[in-house]
């Protein structure tokens, strides 16, 4: 996989994939000494236990057609999102005003630096600016990671894959010498050892998720209360 393996290099914390989020969870369990267990995309796994469920909407995208697959990307209702303790809106709160009445808090994806995925070679955010660099991206929405790198000043060929895609390295080798930069999601997908002998510097951008802390922090505290810790 690429989120599970990119979370565990970021994080250090124990992570297990498994369709069966219950299992998972139990795994966590039994093998670490766990407090908190935090399942990605778990809204749906019902017989999992949960103490606060948040739920990410793509600000730029928002419900789609409104309808749940296959008629439409939605896996429930919108209606469900009355049910959960907080949405959280991964950019462009403000259409939403009037469409949420349930707790809410603003995210945002910042670039912080690019990272050479074979010497492990750091550059600010600017330090591909003026540069003409191919744009990888296996994600689900490509279009966001092509106008940031277009943000930091780079001129940008942009190549769309679809999400999750299993790349190989003549996916990204296209023998001009540019720079190729991925999302760090399908840069996880790739070892230093097949990228040597290439012919182009390999970077993918890391990002960081900035958002106010309050309404997570005010969630968790309420948990501790109601168990009397």
């Amino acid at each position: 996989g690429d989120e599970p393996l990119m979370i565990f290099n970021r994080t250090g914390c124990p992570v297990v994939v498994d369709p069966d989020r219950v299992t998972a969870a139990k795994a966590l369990l039994e093998h670490h000494d766990c407090d908190v267990i935090v399942s990605d995309d778990g809204l749906q796994h019902y017989s999992l236990g949960r103490d606060i469920e948040i739920a990410v909407i793509d600000g730029e995208r928002g419900f789609g057609n409104g309808l749940c697959l296959p008629a439409g990307p939605l896996r429930e209702p919108v209606s469900r999102l009355d049910e959960v303790d907080l949405v959280m809106i991964n950019g462009g709160l403000a259409k939403f005003d009037e469409l949420l009445s349930q707790p809410r808090n603003e995210m945002q994806l910042e670039p912080t630096r690019y990272c050479n995925m074979v010497t492990g070679e750091t550059l600010g955010t600017d330090g591909l600016q003026h540069k003409t660099v191919h744009a990888v991206a296996g994600i689900s929405n490509p279009v966001r990671f092509f106008d940031s790198l277009t943000a930091l000043g780079c001129s940008v060929i942009p190549h769309q894959y679809p999400d999750h895609y299993a790349f190989s390295v003549k996916d990204i080798s296209f023998g001009d010498g540019l720079p190729v930069v991925m999302t760090e999601k399908d840069a996880v997908k790739f070892n230093r050892l097949e990228l040597q002998g290439a012919l182009s510097q390999f970077w993918y951008l890391e990002v960081a998720a900035v958002f106010d802390p309050e309404p997570v922090l005010k969630l968790t505290m309420n948990i501790g209360l109601t168990r009397g810790t």
